[in-house]
This record gives structure tokens, C-alpha cells and sequence, in this order.
């Protein structure tokens, strides 16, 4: 888990500037072509970027010779996305379009084996249809697709049992009373009368409703019985908000049981005590806890096809969100519990079993990528089946436990789907959903760096280069450091479609993305020396990797700047007052500027407890922590140029901590503007609002770092 780690038009958003005229917001070049002093190429901008499809979920059948998939598509200019959904044929070489156009597809599923095969899915057909996402099914027989649920306000998180016979999903239900609801003689007030902490999470208020799991009956006619609330009255949630989905609950391969998360705690906004619960399906009796006495994330239930193994995700330290993630094993016949990854100095995520219901399979952060490795249930074995610089997805295990569904990714280009032979792990793509558009691109070059660190240690760190960089010329280019977020989250292969180091590169920086102290993949303690040290190392390594990177001939040493989101904003807030005339602008994404008003207006405060040392008043230790950490303590240095980027709702990093920083920079003269979207959150997601979130940070960055003097 990660802590900042998801029709509204441009004429909707405000953007805040010093005085003086505002520049126009217009591109620099045409669509997908950028003109230089030495030749005319085509390269990404940011308005082809929201022309690449992205998968948007992949499923194999049963014997790993149909592969079922979603593509998400946008339209630039009405602002929004569809899905289409398709089968590929792997024997016929065969790609067939089921749906296109769908607002929405999802939880794709295949049930049955050949003649019987189904395949299963929630979708919303039309845009504006008020019944929302309901479960469909294609039988393979006739290719013929038939809506099963109609549910008031829709379904989320569809999952079907293995016999076909019953789906499990979630619904939101009203549980809380609203201010009119408690005082129905004032219709017309407007308030909120809040008790407790977990008002608001993530980029939503609390909507007086809670996520519950539901089961139901599939009927022979293809109907569905009535759905039975498993969490009755319960003010809890599963999925597990903000990032929770369908992986946080699982049918028993005879669809007698499911297993499910939730989260439950007198006290969420401080706990990351999430729990996994076992229900038997028609059972009147309680669900039965299997992860008791284990207070931190527990999530994430997978059943061994043999029925006899749950496996879950487990982290040991309460309120630490970035612990190493845990593979726990319940065997449901000794009712007991055991970890198959004991001893692994690296976390275990997107675990599956294979059909031998004893290897599992499992994604992990490894040296700037994320690799795909291999278990035994009984005692490790571990094997890495995937190599090279990429990040790697795993969708699914074929029956026979030879072949694996996989995506592949890295950061020139967005995931395609590749089939993986798990015994020589070589891999074959699949699909060519964006072959088109990057048959007529000019790439970024992309390498690997290491650099020494002030206390010796090396700091592993990838650098791009534009398109038309060449190591032997005499031309000079301006930098970008680049300050990951998190804090505990890899720079990795991910194809970003917000923070995209192929399109930086392509607009003529060399971009440098170190993975400093503080980042999973290169073993736990390094991971974990972020926490009660934000303003130490971690700054250290990113000035290091800089001052290392502008040694180089080729990068200019007065056209460097410093950017990044999240704790990467708050990086480049620290870094104004700190970095003693190295960079010569910086721009920071939704940071946090003040320690102290930043613990009492955010949620999640387990996180900000745990990396801070509690709360700034608790301790002497956390008091002075909060003193020297806090970048609100250094404006008296700040003068080099800033942009602010904020959005209205944020409630991981509020909004008032980008006000803030940017009323610091103005009061001292400082070249400021600060860029705020009223309608979005911690991330960017509307594409007409992600087209001007880039445009301006260009715009930002040709007039103070590319075109400086």
C-alpha cells in the first residue's frame, strides 16, 4: 500500500498567477510533433497521451486458450472515456470485439470449461443511465451477451463462484442520518454534524453510506435471487476504502464459502487493523475471524483450488501502511495460520495460487522494477520467472500451470498484455493496442545509474534522455530532478499517464528519477529509513544523484529544476529553502508545506503518526522533528521561482497546504503561480484537465529553466 499513492471542462478551473498578463495556455507545436534547431520529429505530447488505449482488466479461461480483455479509450474534446471488450482466440490467432463504446466494463471473469464456458462482467452500457454497473454474461456457445442483475443504483466489484451458481458484490447502504433527516422541520439546512475522525477520505466526504458485501443466487433463467447483505447494519466497509476492489474478498472453489476484508476499528482514521472473515454461504451463524491478534493491513483472501488453503496479505506493524507485505497461509483444515514468505527481505503483492495448489505466484518491487516470482506454500523455493526493465502484471494462471496472463509495461510505453511460459519464463505479446501511434514516434533513451551516497550507501536512480541526444555532441540540456512521492513507493517501469517521464524527456529535458532512501525493491531497511527522517537521507540522496547528474557535459548546470507530487511536493517545498542555488525553478504537485497544520487536516492519521512520530504536541522528539523537518521553516530562504499545483479535493495533502506555500512565495516576491483545480483530488483524472495541468507545467518550465539566460 502506498500513503499518496486515481465532465468537468477546462472553463471550470481557476488558475491563480502572480500579477502581470497570463501567457497563453496553446502547446508550443502541433500534435505529436515538436520542431528543434536540428530537426523536425515526431515525439509524445500531452494530447497523444490521452490517445493511447489502456488495458483495462485481463482474464484467461480456464485452460489458457481464450484471453478476455477491456480497453479504456478517451475522447479529448468530450472530455470522458469509453471501453470496448474483447476475446482473443490464442489457437485461431482471432481477436473478436464483443462490446464497444460501453461507458464502463470491469470484473471480467471467465466460468465453466468448453462448450459450457461463460464469460462474466459488470458494465453500464449508456452514459447517464441511472441503474449504474450491473453484472452481464456472454456464453461462449452463442456469444449472445445477457444482463443478469438489475439492482437499484448498481453493482460494484462483481465476483462469480466458481460453479456459476451465485455472485458476491458490493453496494453502498445508508446507514448514517443526515442533518435534515435528524431535524426534518429544517429541509433547508446546510450542515454536517460530525462525531468522529474519517469525515472525509481521500478526494470524497463521508456520503452517509457504508460498502457491504452481498451475496446472491444466479437462477436457471439467468435472473438473480435476492441478495443478502453480509454486513447487515454494520457501519464498516469492504472493499477497504480509498484503493480497496474485488481482490479483498474470494469464493471457496465449491462456492459453499467466501472469505472477505474489512475494516472495523473504533478508531479508523489512526488504525490499519483490516481483518479476514470467513462466511458460509445460506449460514445464519457469524462470519468467523481467521486473523486475530494481527493489528496491521490484512487483506486480499485467495482459496488454493484443492479448498484446503486461504492465502492473504499480511503486515505486521500496526499503523505503518508501508511494512512488507506478507504472504499468510490458513489451512482450513488444522485452523492454522502460518507465513510462506518468512524470511523474504521484499514484499509480496497480487498473490495467486497455481493449480497445484501448492506454488505461489507473486508481484514484486525489485531494483526499479516490479518482477514476477514464485513460491512454495510449504517452504520458499523462490524464483524470479520475469527479468529486464519492466514492470510486470500477473492476470492469471492457465490449469495446467504452464502458461500465465501477464501485462508488460515500461516508462517509453503503457502496458500490453503478453502471454509468460512459467517454466523458461520466456514471454510473447499479444496485443498491439497502441503499435500504431509508436510506429511513428522518436523514443527517449532510458538507462540505469547508481550514485554514492553522503554515507557511502549507493542510490539506484534512472535517467532519460530526449530523443535527439547524442553523448558526443557538445550540446548542453536542461535538467529535471525528479522527487518520487509515496514516500515509500518505487520509481519503477510504470508508464505513468500523469507524472510521464517519456513526455518530459520528449519536450528536451534529460530527466533524473533517483530512488532514494525511503523506497521498497531494494531491501527493508532502506525502505524504511524514511519514517522519523523526512527532511535527512532521503534529501541527501536526491542532492547527491543531482550533483552527480550535473558532472555530465551534456546536462547544463544553470538550467536544472526540481519537480514532483505528493511527498514529492513536499520534497520540493523542503528543497526551496534548502538546495543552496542548485536548481533554478521547481514545481510542486498537492506537496505538504506545514507539518503541523498538515496532521490536523488530513485522514489517514496512522500514516502521518507512524513517519512523523505522533501527534506535534505528544513527545519532545516529535516536536523538534516537526520543527526541522517542516519546509513552512525555511521560506525566509525561498527566492527561486515556484509553481503550485493544488486540487480542491485532496484531503490525503489539503488543499490549504498549496495556499499556504504559495501565499509564502508571493509575500517574499518570489516568481510564483499557482495552478488549482476546484474538482479534482490528490490526482489529476479529467483528460481536458490533465491537457492544461501539462501544458502549464511546460509553460512553466520553458520560461524558467529551458529559455533561462
Amino acid at each position: 500500500m502506498s500513503f499518496w499513492k486515481t465532465s468537468i471542462f477546462v472553463c471550470s478551473i481557476a488558475i491563480c498567477i502572480a500579477a502581470g498578463a497570463v501567457p497563453s495556455l496553446a502547446f508550443q507545436t502541433p500534435l505529436g510533433t515538436v520542431t528543434s534547431n536540428r530537426a523536425t520529429v515526431q515525439r509524445m505530447t500531452p494530447e497523444l497521451l490521452w490517445k493511447l488505449g489502456r488495458i483495462a482488466g485481463a482474464a484467461f479461461n480456464h485452460d489458457g486458450t481464450k484471453v478476455a480483455y477491456a480497453v479504456r479509450k478517451f475522447d479529448l474534446a468530450e472530455d470522458n472515456g469509453i471501453t470496448d471488450l474483447h476475446v482473443l482466440d490464442l489457437q485461431e490467432g482471432t481477436d473478436k470485439q464483443l462490446l464497444a463504446g460501453w461507458v464502463g466494463v470491469d470484473s471480467l471473469q471467465w466460468i465453466g470449461k468448453e462448450t459450457d464456458e461463460t464469460l462474466w462482467f459488470s458494465a453500464m452500457e449508456k452514459r447517464g443511465d441511472s441503474s449504474g454497473m450491473q453484472a452481464w454474461r456472454i456464453p461462449v456457445a452463442t456469444w449472445e451477451k445477457q444482463q443478469v442483475s438489475q439492482i437499484p443504483d448498481g453493482i460494484a466489484n462483481l465476483k462469480v463462484a466458481p460453479t456459476g451458481q451465485q455472485i458476491a458484490f458490493s453496494r453502498d447502504i445508508k446507514l448514517d442520518q443526515t442533518v435534515n433527516e435528524l431535524y426534518p422541520d429544517l429541509p433547508k439546512a446546510n450542515a454536517r454534524i460530525i462525531d468522529g475522525l474519517m469525515y472525509r477520505h481521500w478526494n470524497a466526504w463521508h456520503d452517509f453510506a457504508w460498502s457491504h458485501l452481498f451475496v446472491a443466487a444466479v437462477n436457471a433463467d439467468g435472473t438473480l435471487g435476492t441478495a443478502k447483505d453480509l454486513m447487515e447494519g454494520l457501519q464498516a466497509n469492504c472493499p477497504v476504502p480509498p484503493f480497496g476492489g474485488s481482490e479483498q474478498f474470494a469464493w471457496s472453489p465449491d462456492g459453499k464459502e467466501l472469505a472477505y476484508t474489512i475494516k472495523n476499528s473504533p478508531r479508523p482514521a489512526e488504525s490499519t487493523d483490516t481483518e479476514v472473515f470467513l462466511y458460509t454461504v445460506g449460514s445464519d451463524q457469524p462470519a468467523q475471524l481467521i486473523s486475530p491478534e494481527m493489528p496491521g493491513y490484512d487483506n486480499d483472501p485467495a482459496y488454493s483450488p484443492n479448498g484446503r488453503y486461504i492465502l492473504f496479505h499480511s503486515m505486521a506493524r500496526p499503523g505503518f501502511e508501508a511494512d512488507r507485505n506478507r504472504i499468510m497461509i490458513y489451512d482450513r483444515q488444522q485452523k492454522n495460520l502460518r507465513e510462506a514468505s518468512l524470511g523474504l527481505d521484499q514484499n509480496c503483492q497480487h498473490s495467486q495460487w497455481g493449480p497445484d495448489s501448492e506454488t505461489i505466484y507473486f508481484v514484486s518491487e525489485h531494483r526499479g522494477t516490479e518482477q514476477i516470482f514464485s513460491l512454495n506454500a510449504a517452504g520458499h523455493s523462490l524464483r524470479q520467472l520475469t527479468q529486464g526493465a519492466f514492470n510486470w502484471q500477473l492476470f492469471g494462471i492457465s490449469a495446467d500451470g504452464k502458461t500465465a496472463l501477464v501485462g508488460k509495461q515500461n516508462m517509453l510505453r503503457p502496458q500490453e498484455l503478453h502471454t509468460l511460459n512459467l517454466g523458461d519464463g520466456a514471454d510473447q505479446k499479444i496485443t498491439q493496442i497502441n503499435d500504431s501511434i509508436y510506429e511513428n514516434l522518436t523514443l527517449p533513451k532510458v538507462e540505469e545509474r547508481w550514485v554514492e551516497a553522503t554515507d557511502g550507501k549507493s542510490i539506484h536512480c534512472w535517467v532519460l534522455h530526449p530523443p535527439e541526444f547524442d553523448p558526443e555532441s557538445d550540446v548542453k540540456w536542461p535538467m529535471l530532478t525528479f522527487c518520487q512521492g509515496g514516500p515509500q513507493g518505487q520509481v519503477s517501469q510504470a508508464f505513468s499517464y500523469r507524472w510521464n517521464f517519456h513526455l518530459m524527456a520528449s519536450q528536451g529535458y534529460v530527466v533524473l528519477a533517483p530512488n532514494r532512501r525511503g523506497l521498497p525493491g531494494f531491501g527493508r531497511e532502506w525502505n524504511d529509513q524514511i519514517s522519523g527522517d523526512w527532511g535527512g537521507q532521503a534529501m541527501q540522496d536526491l542532492l547527491s544523484a543531482t550533483d552527480n547528474m550535473a558532472k555530465e557535459p551534456y546536462v547544463d548546470r544553470k538550467r536544472m529544476a526540481a519537480v514532483g507530487a505528493s511527498f514529492g511536493g513536499y520534497t520540493v517545498y523542503w528543497m526551496m529553502g534548502n538546495h543552496r542555488d542548485r536548481f533554478c525553478t521547481m514545481i510542486s504537485h498537492c506537496g505538504v508545506f506545514n507539518l503541523e497544520s498538515m496532521y490536523g487536516t488530513t485522514e489517514e492519521l496512522f500514516f502521518v503518526n507512524w513517519d512523523l512520530g505522533g501527534p506535534y504536541w505528544e513527545t519532545d522528539k516529535a516536536k523538534r522533528d516537526y520543527q526541522r523537518f517542516s519546509p513552512h521553516q525555511f521560506v525566509g530562504n525561498w527566492k527561486t521561482p515556484l509553481l503550485v499545483i493544488h486540487g480542491e479535493k485532496d484531503f490525503r495533502v489539503p488543499v490549504s497546504q498549496g495556499m499556504e506555500a504559495f501565499t509564502a512565495a508571493q509575500t517574499q516576491g518570489v516568481p510564483s503561480r499557482f495552478l488549482y483545480f476546484p474538482e479534482e483530488g490528490h490526482w489529476v483524472m479529467r483528460p481536458q484537465n490533465s491537457v492544461l495541468w501539462q501544458r502549464v507545467f511546460f509553460d512553466w518550465l520553458e520560461k524558467y529553466c529551458k529559455n533561462k539566460s
